[in-house]
């Protein structure tokens, strides 16, 4: 089992920026697919950005040249590095990771909030 730890949520003034980490345990780290999503109050959890185990990155239309999705396999950790951030971008944002060619291996952190405010 692969566990999932986020850390760098908090509070920021529109048009700040964060930068949050995931470290992950339990397996071997460079095997998963790695992505960050988040949720909304009252919406469904959508996927932020992703990035795969051989570094292919893609992101949502919203975040587009605004965020960015590392990763260091030495360290166990993928990063989520968030600039011009806005009011929309307001929501608990969560760690994933999906073991390559093994369904059944999808592991979630717990989650770290983002609060985009004045």
């Amino acid at each position: 089992q692969v566990q999932l730890v986020e850390s760098g949520g908090g509070l920021v003034q529109p048009g700040g920026s964060l930068r949050l980490s995931c470290v992950a345990s339990g397996s071997i780290f460079r095997v998963y697919n790695m992505g960050w999503y988040r949720q909304a109050p009252g919406k469904e959890r959508e996927l932020v950005a992703a990035i795969t185990s051989g570094g292919i990155t893609n992101y949502a239309d919203s975040v587009k040249g605004r965020f960015t999705i590392s990763r260091d396999n030495a360290k166990n950790t993928v990063y989520l590095q968030m600039n011009s951030l806005k009011f929309e971008d307001t929501a608990v944002y969560y760690c994933n990771a999906k073991r390559v060619l093994v369904l059944s291996e999808d592991y979630w952190g717990q989650g770290t909030q983002v609060t985009v405010d004045s």
